[in-house]
């Protein structure tokens, strides 16, 4: 088994793609039309054939809206991302005009921060260190 597709519901499907791939550096990779919509997904340019992040709108489904809200009020990230250095990665968002909920923090052998993705979520990035020293 393994992971291929990962999805976030967002509300407005232009600004989430500017946002995942203008600040964030991610890669259009499909456009798939979804009658008045579309969804978009999204890859890494280090791994374009690995795992792709579906931008899906939250469109009339009340779930959805109501599932966001809920744990993004919470404080809840809904994914995260790995990345080689949390501290250049965070400061190169916020250089951006990225919002963050929290500065990275060390916890064990990771460090994690959480930002705003202007599209109703709380995303992580997160850092992996070798032991819990460094």
């Amino acid at each position: 088994m393994k992971i291929r597709l990962e999805s976030v519901f967002i509300s407005d499907i232009d600004k989430a793609v500017a946002f995942y791939t203008e600040v964030l550096g991610f890669v259009k990779k499909k456009d798939i039309p979804m009658g008045d919509t579309r969804c978009v997904t999204v890859v890494s340019p280090d791994e374009p054939d690995a795992a792709e992040l579906m931008l899906e709108p939250c469109g009339e489904h009340p779930a959805t809206k109501v599932f966001k809200k809920a744990i993004y009020d919470e404080g809840l990230p809904l994914t995260a991302f790995l990345v080689e250095d949390i501290a250049k990665e965070y400061q190169r968002l916020t250089e951006l005009g990225v919002e963050f909920r929290s500065a990275p923090k060390r916890h064990g052998t990771e460090s994690m921060a959480t930002f705003d993705d202007t599209c109703g979520n709380l995303i992580m990035i997160y850092q992996t260190h070798s032991d819990a020293n460094g």
